[in-house]
């Protein structure tokens, strides 16, 4: 009898251990999205800027140019919460940070909902042949709508600013 236990035991064990390292292999899934990136037809100085995976958080930050002053900005993070899920948690200009939980995973894209924000509903980034789309979807005064931004890869050092 304690033979059988301490093989259930075992396996039960053999089966735990993968899910527990499932998020961290999945953060890892989203080092593409490291590295400044400037959006596509806006001012010099607007940039999404993604710090490399570091303390099992992606950080990251953007800026808005328009008429040469900054009209805006976002932090950024992709993080585990408490509960063992992965967010992507946005804090734009002096608003809330409003956290959107992972849904969808792979190689070259994630995707966050928040069915329960304003707008947007749903926050995507995926990587199409080295450029970076990114876009916010969801409804808004009964109407669906989606944002899209395209965004290509500089060298961080040479941000224009």
């Amino acid at each position: 009898m304690l033979e059988r236990s301490l093989l259930l035991a075992a396996l039960l064990a053999l089966l735990v251990l993968p899910t527990q390292a499932q998020p961290e292999h999945e953060l890892q899934k989203l080092a593409w999205l490291a590295g400044c990136w400037a959006p596509d037809g806006a001012e010099p100085g607007s940039v999404e800027h993604w710090l490399p995976l570091a303390g099992d958080t992606l950080l990251g930050l953007s800026r808005t140019v328009k008429r040469g002053r900054t009209t805006g900005h976002e932090f950024m993070q992709i993080r585990r919460n408490a509960a063992g899920r992965i967010d992507f948690i946005a804090t734009v200009g002096e608003q809330k940070p409003v956290a959107f939980a992972l849904v969808s995973l792979s190689e070259t894209e994630a995707q966050f909902e928040n069915p329960a924000h304003d707008f947007p509903q749903r926050v995507v980034y995926a990587l199409e042949q080295g450029v970076l789309k990114a876009r916010i979807e969801g409804q808004t005064q009964g109407r669906s709508k989606r944002i899209d931004f395209t965004m290509r890869r500089i060298r961080c050092e040479a941000m224009p600013g």
